[in-house]
């Protein structure tokens, strides 16, 4: 008999190094090893693959047991038989055939396609290894066998680089003509789409000959018409996209069918309360929702992950779109999606209200994850313009995650679309909110103009209704806008005028708390340094008994401002630092391009020219992603513009212009690391010049004092 049955391998096995270590590594320590994934990721592939590289090991060899084509459960036994090579005529049970021959012998045993008849595998199995100590098992399919001892290794698609690699050899092997490097993102972006699911490339590559990679990235909306024809000699699961998926679906239970297809209203990552809400209902009550749930994970139709927060699920979008199919077949789609806008509005609403909690980073990390679904319920409140009210409801408590969490770009889309002529009735109160939340998100992005128009909208409609707090929000946007416009006067008129009126009304919030800060800032420009500093300490006491943190970086920053005006450097930077800190975890690129400007100004005080020149070329590359430099402000350029002439005058404008292009080629990680380090970590490479003299910023009195050179501040 052949030592081993493993078909040859007829095209290049690529990537996966990382998953066929740790299978080489279980079958060295477990006996019985199964490989579990979606339809079409791979799992036979690697199997044999890795049983093949392991044959060295089974001095009886390899053999491989394929049960995709076997319907009867009745004949995996038979199966077996034939796959070792056994002739036996005598009327014995195929089992006991199969542990007599086994029981003395060492071999591996690869069961492929079992999943549909794993009552009957896992019987087996469990009799073979009972009765053959030297026998390995290693199984792939769509689920576990789940016996004792079973080690499980689920199956992850190809990540970005091994899905272009497959895709570019198949792609040459379907057109040999065909160059990845002239292709570019649009192979990136087919390989992204198709979830890196080898069989679904596979598929792609061997439309090329009568396709660009642009036509077949225009036709995946219908992925499963355009996904057909796979190689003969394939299985017939495997022939087809829809074919390889609807394999699975054909294995599922009738309520895991139905809440495969409810599942597929997700957009991105989901828990369990959210899948109980969403997909509860006829034929599937909400407390049945975790143990169906729990039959799709079995069979890799939902993935489960886990972090710090607890566990997610999610759906390979292939996977979706073929629950989307069956959901629109049932006529269940609309209640099923609106029911998942109503989770999503719900879940907008309580991030709201938790901001101004401890658990505002909580808060940012949960509005990450739900911001593909997010997106998905925006999308189907505009989708009826009856429901525009919902829209510029949800657009407008969303303002902490467009503003807070470096979103402003998009918070503007949603805002913008909720708001146009033409989408349909509102309800006043989300109107007024989504025009002074519109009006603050124009101001950030420097278009005045918008702003303007949105805020004098909102001021006019809110005194008309006569609603005070949408008066007070839109009163502190106005004067907002005139900090930026550096009419300091009107600043602090318009927001002594809002905190008043917060006052009144009793509104304490984020907000109520950045027009502390902003009244703050215009108070220091205008030299009122004393009052500043009290309204930022009380910023500073209410943050820290309400664990905010977003809110207390910026009142930070006014502390810092006037500690470098005093000339207390360092106190300067320990503040700095922290808004820092704060800033970068939050994503709020505004506060993190003013806090490391700042900082750079201290530290051309401290007398270090060069690294101040690598931290303002960094804070210019980060003003690339968030506009012009606070648009035009003379106020806020103040430091940038003072830190630029004392560090030029030092060093040149030779020496000036290469660390900073030093620091305009940092990335965002590495200016807030170099921000962090300090004289002691950046000193040593930046104060050194290229030149190899001695550091010129050693060679002068440190300017950094309010009073130095002339007694020039940065306001």
């Amino acid at each position: 008999m052949r030592r081993s049955n493993l078909p040859a391998e007829l095209n290049r096995f690529v990537g996966r190094d990382a998953e066929r270590a740790e299978l080489d590594g279980l079958l060295a320590e477990f006996r019985l090893v199964t490989v579990v994934g979606v339809g079409g990721v791979g799992k036979s592939r690697l199997a044999v693959n890795v049983a093949r590289a392991a044959q060295k090991r089974y001095c009886d060899g390899v053999r491989l047991a394929d049960l995709g084509r076997l319907r009867d459960p009745g004949l995996v036994e038979h199966a077996l038989v034939e796959a070792l090579g056994l002739t036996d005529q005598t009327s014995r049970p195929p089992r006991e055939v199969l542990v007599d021959h086994l029981a003395d012998r060492t071999l591996l045993l690869v069961l492929d396609g079992f999943e549909h008849l794993v009552d009957a595998c896992a019987d087996l199995v469990r009799r073979l290894l009972c009765g053959a100590p030297g026998l390995t098992v290693l199984a792939a399919g769509r689920r576990p066998l789940h016996l004792d001892g079973e080690a499980v290794l689920p199956l992850p698609p190809l990540s970005d680089e091994d899905a272009v690699r497959l895709f570019t050899d198949r792609a040459v092997a379907a057109r040999p003509e065909f160059c990845a490097e002239e292709e570019g993102e649009p192979v990136r972006e087919l390989c992204r789409r198709l979830d890196g699911i080898p069989l679904a490339l596979e598929l792609a590559a061997g439309r090329l000959p009568a396709l660009t990679v642009e036509q077949v990235l225009s036709r995946l909306d219908d992925r499963f018409r355009l996904l057909t024809h796979g190689t003969r000699g394939a299985p017939a699961r495997h022939r087809t996209l829809r074919t390889a998926i609807g394999w699975s679906h054909e294995l599922c239970t009738p309520q895991e069918r139905l809440l495969w297809a409810r599942l597929s209203v997700f957009a991105g990552p989901f828990d369990l309360d959210a899948a109980e809400y969403v997909c509860g209902g006829p034929q599937l009550p909400a407390d049945r929702v975790l143990d169906v749930l729990g039959g799709l994970i079995a069979q890799s139709v939902v993935l489960r992950e886990a972090d710090a927060a607890g566990s997610r699920y999610r759906m390979l979008d292939t996977v979706a779109a073929y629950g989307a199919e069956w959901l629109a077949a049932l006529g269940d789609a609309e209640r099923v999606r609106r029911r998942h806008r109503d989770w999503y509005m719900g879940l907008a609403t309580w991030c709201e209200l938790e901001w101004f909690s401890p658990r505002q980073a909580e808060v940012a990390a949960c509005a990450d994850d739900a911001l593909p679904n997010l997106r998905a319920a925006l999308e189907l409140c505009l989708e009826t313009p009856d429901e525009a009210h919902l829209a510029q409801h949800m657009a407008g408590t969303l303002w902490f995650y467009w503003v807070g969490c470096g979103r402003l770009a998009e918070g503007r889309h949603w805002l913008d679309r909720a708001l146009a002529p033409g989408s349909g009735p509102g309800h006043e109160e989300a109107r007024l909110k989504a025009l002074w939340v519109l009006g603050y998100v124009a101001i950030l992005q420097g278009d005045a103009t918008a702003a303007m128009r949105a805020l004098h909208e909102c001021g006019e409609r809110a005194a008309r209704g006569r609603n005070a707090l949408a008066l007070a929000y839109t009163t502190h946007r106005l004067g907002c806008l005139a900090l930026l416009s550096d009419e300091m006067p009107r600043a602090e008129e318009l927001l002594d005028g809002a905190l008043a009126s917060y006052r009144e009304l009793g509104e304490l919030n984020s907000q109520v708390l950045m027009a502390q800060v902003e009244l703050a800032i215009a108070k220091v420009f205008r030299g009122d340094l004393e009052s500043a500093v009290a309204l930022c300490e009380d910023v500073r006491e209410v943050c820290e008994e309400r664990g905010e943190r977003w809110t207390r970086a910026y009142a930070l920053y006014v502390l810092a401002y006037t500690a470098w005006t005093r000339g207390d450097h360092g106190e300067a930077r320990g503040l700095l630092a922290e808004c820092v800190v704060i800033d970068h975890a939050f994503h709020d690129l505004v506060g993190l391009v003013l806090a490391i400007e700042l900082l750079a100004l201290v530290t051309a005080s401290e007398g270090d020219p060069a690294e101040a020149a690598v931290l303002q070329g960094a804070a210019g590359s980060l003003w690339e992603a968030v506009g012009p430099p606070l648009f035009g402000s003379a106020y806020f350029g103040a430091p940038r513009a003072l830190c630029e002439r004392r560090a030029r005058e030092v060093l040149g404008a030779e020496r000036f212009g290469a660390y900073v292009a030093e620091g305009g080629r940092l990335s965002v990680d590495a200016a807030v690391a170099r921000a962090l380090a300090g004289r002691e970590g950046g000193a040593a490479s930046a104060d050194r010049p290229r030149d190899g003299s001695a550091p010129a910023s050693k060679t002068r009195k440190p300017a950094g004092s309010p009073t130095g050179k002339g007694g020039e501040t940065a306001g």
